[in-house]
């Protein structure tokens, strides 16, 4: 096991600047999640640190070791692939053993190290099938079990579940957690998908555009982001948005927008009074709005119309038109909400969140 650490990493591709000044320190037996949309760069960051792609400028430390001149065989390291690349007219046991048999393990050492990864993954009984005689995550065990047998420093896992159903998605994200768990190994993981990095990453990496928006645990991204982009990328359903124009009146601030008009609450008022009189972005989360009682005060309230009811069972989603914007609130399952229904939603106040216009950093 080893830190990994990269400095001012950087990738080229002609005219295309693919990873910008990357700077991550990766504790020892760490589990961290690289997420963002397609393009961000995160798959090109970790096709360099295990030396598929070349470094443009900047370093990868694996331990103490510099490793930019080093090839992928020499840097201790196990990547998992989407594909599984599994070799088919090979069984299971061959599969798992090929990497060891290439750099002439003795064959008691193969034996062991793949039966005791085959206990570890739950496929004792298919270690005589061919891939071809497998589901869809029994290959993506074996994948994860030929990377085991070799005792890295370091997992690279490269969307390893992308190919996957839903539910098995789900199963073996559990599987994958419990893995790391036991083996304790370092490990850094590229997703696009936000659950996936929320509930699989002791901390999430967020990217876009080649650059590092935010590094932080799960809910400390969920909670704090950083930046308006952050803040929507992370979070299902995504966080609503709205303009607003910050102004002063009978003591308090007011949030005003086109159907919104929020009081803000003094805790939060004390950092947004500099952009008084100034339009800002303000942000709610879809959980954080619920069907307003006569207890509401309109200050922390807005009028919505009811556009379109998803029911999921353990909640609603509403997406709602408030003035031009489209909005989406999780409310209770028993809410009696109906297409073109008018209600109020109340606002969470002390989970309001409030973006520079310009800058989109949070205030």
């Amino acid at each position: 096991m080893a830190q990994v650490l990269i400095r001012n990493l950087n990738k080229k591709f002609e005219e295309v600047h693919a990873v910008k000044d990357v700077n991550l320190e990766i504790r020892d037996k760490e589990f961290v999640v690289l997420v963002g949309p397609s393009g961000c760069g995160k798959t090109t960051t970790l096709r360099m640190v295990a030396g598929l792609e070349s470094i443009t400028s900047g370093q990868v430390l694996i331990g103490d070791t510099v490793v930019n001149a080093l090839p992928p065989m020499d840097r201790d390291i196990a990547m998992v692939f989407q594909n599984y690349a599994l070799y088919p007219h090979m069984s299971v046991y061959d599969n798992m053993a090929f990497g060891l048999k290439m750099r002439k393990f003795k064959r008691e050492e193969i034996d062991r190290r793949v039966k005791d990864a085959a206990e570890i993954l739950g496929i004792q009984s298919h270690l005589k099938r061919k891939p071809r005689q497998l589901s869809g995550g029994q290959r993506q065990r074996v994948a994860l079990g030929r990377a085991i047998v070799r005792h890295p420093q370091v997992f690279l896992f490269d969307e390893p579940l992308s190919n996957l159903d839903a539910k098995l998605r789900v199963q073996m994200r559990v599987e994958l957690k419990k893995i790391h768990d036991r083996l304790g190994t370092t490990a850094i993981y590229v997703t696009h998908d936000q659950v996936e990095a929320m509930t699989l990453g002791d901390r999430v990496v967020v990217m876009k555009d080649g650059v590092v928006q935010q590094v932080g645990e799960p809910l400390e991204l969920y909670n704090s982001p950083a930046n308006r982009f952050v803040a929507g990328f992370i979070g299902s359903p995504a966080m609503n948005f709205a303009t607003v124009r910050l102004h002063e009146a009978d003591g308090s601030l007011w949030a005003q927008g086109d159907g919104v008009k929020i009081e803000v609450p003094a805790a939060i008022a004390a950092r947004l009074r500099r952009y008084a009189g100034e339009e800002v972005a303000m942000g709610v989360r879809p959980e954080d709005l619920r069907v307003a009682t006569d207890q509401d005060g309109a200050g922390l309230s807005v009028e919505a119309i009811v556009e379109v009811v998803e029911k999921l069972g353990s909640e609603i989603l509403l997406d709602v038109q408030v003035g031009r914007s489209t909005m989406v609130a999780a409310v209770e399952p028993t809410v009696p909400a109906k297409r073109h229904d008018r209600l109020r939603l109340a606002l969470n106040p002390e989970r309001l969140h409030f973006f520079d216009r310009a800058s989109e950093a949070a205030i």
